[in-house]
């Protein structure tokens, strides 16, 4: 099974630098194609071309420095908003009535916009590292909370029947049938948010730290820095596609390791 994770662990990776080779081939194809403006348009090769002259050193280190405290502001959101979307979907899972009273009011929460929701984060829990990982935590709390829960009531009848003639604690049934079930539909959700939760914390860079690459892109509009900005959202791109393999790549592992029955 591991020897079979580690053959997917390569693929995985040929994957992703085939998606920023065509991101980029179709990137470059729609500015020479379309004749936009090169004032306000960069393609992949200007961007290459700025970020390894030089005399672009200062700018280079910038960057890396704006894009290191992004991808931590992000790491820590999707790594407290899984923890509490996990435990969350266990407490409903193990106590019916709490599911049936909470999950519409988590829903309806979810459905109140996070651009509306940033100033009153940053009222009260600060400007610091505790509000970025509130606002991207949420990114990634709700698609984790939903997907679980489904995947934990969706475990078979005959299993869970199985588990309570042999005397089992909701508890032993949970830890050792309901969630090795779930992994796949944990590592979906967490697919699908970890790219997400850095737009959330480009928001947060913008509306409340005025740190990493969301504040420096931001600055570089205003004053019309547009090669910074491309840079910026080059990087942004490339670390999403990174985040997506690399979460792609843990769960290889954790398949493999702990529901091997579940890998594809």
């Amino acid at each position: 099974m591991m020897r079979r994770a580690g053959r997917r662990l390569l693929v995985g990776l040929g994957w992703a630098v085939l998606s920023v080779a065509v991101i980029g081939s179709l990137w470059q194809l729609a500015v020479k194609g379309l004749h936009t403006d090169p004032f306000l348009t960069r393609g992949p090769l200007d961007v290459w071309r700025y970020l390894t002259d030089p005399a672009n050193d200062a700018e280079r280190h910038l960057l890396i420095a704006a894009g290191r405290t992004t991808a931590a502001d992000a790491a820590i959101g999707v790594l407290a908003g899984t923890a509490g979307g996990v435990a969350v979907a266990i407490g409903f899972a193990l106590w019916r009535p709490v599911r049936q009273t909470l999950l519409p009011l988590a829903l309806a929460l979810r459905a109140v916009p996070l651009v509306a929701m940033t100033p009153l984060i940053a009222l009260t829990f600060g400007r610091g590292l505790l509000g970025v990982t509130v606002i991207v935590g949420i990114v990634t709390f709700f698609p984790v909370l939903v997907n679980v829960s489904l995947a934990l009531r969706a475990v078979s009848p005959s299993a869970r029947d199985l588990m309570r003639a042999y005397g089992a604690t909701p508890w032993a049934t949970l830890s050792r049938v309901q969630l090795p079930a779930a992994m796949p539909a944990l590592f979906a959700a967490l697919r699908v948010a970890a790219p997400l939760a850095l737009v959330g914390a480009l928001l947060a860079e913008w509306l409340i730290t005025g740190q990493g690459l969301g504040y420096l892109m931001l600055q570089a509009v205003t004053t019309f820095e547009l090669d910074r900005m491309w840079a910026g959202v080059t990087l942004v791109t490339i670390a999403s596609i990174l985040f997506y393999s690399l979460i792609s790549a843990v769960e290889q592992l954790a398949l493999a390791r702990y529901a091997p029955d579940t890998t594809p």
